[in-house]
């Protein structure tokens, strides 16, 4: 079984090459990056036809390759995600949050979002169900953080940032990479944290198998 990794950041391969080798060791992954997107998207300031077509593309040369699944790994995507989910609807296509989303909603009204790229902030709190509160949190240097190798600030200002979620029911993170930090959030806030690697682990491993 082939599972196709679709990346808009480069620190996003490892959480979620580490959640399938806890969670679900045997399917066979492929790893597909073009971290110019997520810049491309910065400087754009919304998701362009360019953008799209570029995902498209992506998920065209998973697909030739025999891929069984695809799971993109970055937050900020969400309508690309949805166009090429609507090509391949013969196979399991998620965005990197929906798993952690349908769990969220199971157990919580009020969600603290926290995240490390800004673009996230805008697209996905309008995924979250209605009814549901979604208070959104930036971890400001964060992300400049891990891009310059220091997991450790990374870590310690995504927990800071989470302290201002504190009267939520749950935390949620945003991205992939923000897993790493799941523990040091939880210690600064007390609450459960949900991470998008296992959740989207869980929910393909569920899909694939019932197939």
């Amino acid at each position: 079984m082939r599972i196709a990794l679709i990346h808009a950041l480069r620190h996003s391969p490892p959480p979620v090459e580490e959640a399938f080798a806890r969670l679900w060791p045997e399917p066979k992954l492929m790893n597909l990056l073009d971290d110019s997107l997520s810049s491309d998207l910065a400087a754009a300031g919304r998701i362009t036809d360019d953008i799209t077509r570029r995902f498209l593309e992506l998920s065209a040369y998973a697909v030739s390759t025999g891929a069984d699944a695809i799971l993109f790994t970055c937050s900020a995507f969400g309508p690309c995600i949805a166009a090429c989910a609507a090509k391949y609807p013969n196979i399991p296509v998620l965005k990197p949050n929906e798993a952690m989303i349908e769990e969220a909603a199971g157990m919580a009204r009020r969600v603290g979002l926290l995240a490390t790229f800004a673009p996230t902030l805008a697209s996905m709190p309008p995924e979250f169900p209605r009814g549901m509160t979604v208070v959104p949190k930036l971890a400001e240097g964060a992300l400049a953080a891990l891009d310059r190798g220091d997991v450790e600030a990374h870590d310690q200002l995504a927990a800071l940032a989470a302290a201002d979620l504190r009267d939520c029911d749950v935390i949620a993170l945003a991205q992939f990479s923000l897993a790493r930090a799941a523990d040091a959030v939880a210690r600064a806030t007390g609450l459960k944290v949900l991470s998008t690697p296992d959740c989207a682990v869980l929910k393909l491993r569920q899909l694939l198998k019932a197939a």
